[in-house]
């Protein structure tokens, strides 16, 4: 037979089955409708003690009993729901439901249930993303969207807390970026000369601008008379199509001048492109971008790859990409002695600090050049 609980606690009693069954009554704040729960334990102090918890949570506003829904469910309903709702840009969601379907939605931890998910079982995870090898930003961006995704069921009340919230975000060692001196990107652009997509690669290679930048920019946007160019989109694949977005942040929008040889190449560049618009006539798509195709539609990315991968080898440098010269110019204005602050806002980072971890190293040339002119400086 049932009886009352302690200080009107509830309703205990014990099962056929040994265990004890403590159960309790409260008002449901979202429906206003009265529920019923039942808890469990080996024994009616335990399950009193579990009931206390339940107590407790309806007492800071939270859901009585963590849902029993998997992690791998649960993650499904964030991405097709929060996720795609969020004003975040395309590839960000885009990436975001890669990384949940390959890492977390995967067994053994999609399988958690939300109820039995522990810091532990999150950190077990890390783990096992490191043990395949996988680089130390995807490790963290993984945490990320899980900790991101879990807010969420705390916010529908599947959760009482978030167990990642108390988990510390997995670290990225800063690597050095790559770069080139001065005379083997010149080398490099040498041997690219005559390719159709050889102006994009010395944009880059004087503007510091990003691929997708420099592939997004339009013609509205450069003032050829000024020698100036706006930065106000990039170009990325999502979902298998080429699209163009605002940049990722409000830094990333900036006005970045040219250099004197680039203004010309632009100007002779508008002009062939006004040729093959008139070969191409009526099958002509008018996008109005500074760099296209033969019938004016957008430029694969990866095709300015392939023109950086062949002038590379023409030239004998080697593992060389197109972020390569962007590094080889943030480089060489350092070296130079433009201040940090304007190699920040020529580069588009958020801060100078971005700028500083990923460039601050410099070269052994410039380290010995910067002790020899201190010491002229000393008459020493």
């Amino acid at each position: 037979m049932a009886k009352r609980a302690a200080n009107g606690r509830g309703a205990v009693r014990q099962r056929p089955d040994g265990r004890w069954e403590a159960r309790l009554s409260y008002l449901d704040p979202s429906s206003g409708e009265r529920q019923r729960i039942s808890v469990y334990g080996a024994t009616q102090k335990a399950a009193l003690a579990e009931l206390d918890r339940v107590q407790d949570r309806l007492e800071e506003g939270k859901p009585p009993k963590d849902s029993t829904a998997t992690v791998a469910s649960w993650m499904t309903h964030w991405r097709q729901t929060t996720l795609a709702a969020s004003d975040r840009k395309a590839a960000t969601r885009e990436l975001y439901s890669n990384l949940s379907r390959k890492h977390i939605e995967a067994d053994p931890f999609g399988a958690i249930r939300l109820d039995r998910l522990r810091p532990s079982d999150i950190e077990a995870l890390v783990l096992a993303l490191r043990d395949k090898g996988l680089s130390d930003s995807t490790i963290r961006q993984t945490y990320t969207v899980l900790r991101q995704a879990l807010d969420g069921a705390c916010r529908d009340e599947l959760l009482a807390r978030n167990p990642a919230a108390v988990v510390k975000r997995p670290g990225v060692e800063r690597t050095e970026a790559k770069h080139l001196p001065p005379d083997a990107v010149s080398r490099l652009l040498r041997a690219a000369e005559g390719s159709r997509y050889y102006p994009v690669l010395l944009l880059i290679a004087t503007t510091g601008l990003r691929r997708g930048e420099a592939v997004a920019l339009h013609w509205d946007q450069v003032d050829l008379d000024a020698g100036l160019i706006k930065v106000a989109a990039t170009m990325s694949r999502v979902d298998g199509q080429l699209r163009i977005s605002e940049p990722k942040t409000a830094r990333s929008r900036r006005t970045v001048p040219l250099t004197p040889a680039m203004i010309a190449v632009l100007r002779k560049h508008k002009v062939t492109q006004m040729k093959e618009r008139m070969r191409a006539a009526n099958v002509w798509t008018d996008t109005g971008l500074v760099f296209t195709t033969e019938l004016g539609t957008r430029v694969e990315p990866r095709n300015i790859l392939r023109v950086i991968e062949t002038a590379s080898a023409k030239a004998g440098v080697t593992e060389v990409t197109v972020h390569t010269l962007r590094h080889s110019a943030a480089v060489a204005w350092l070296e130079a002695g433009v201040h940090i602050r304007q190699v920040a806002d020529l580069l588009g980072h958020s801060s100078v600090s971005v700028t500083g971890d990923v460039y601050g190293h410099g070269s052994e040339g410039g380290a010995r050049a910067a002790v020899l002119a201190l010491a002229d400086r000393l008459n020493l």
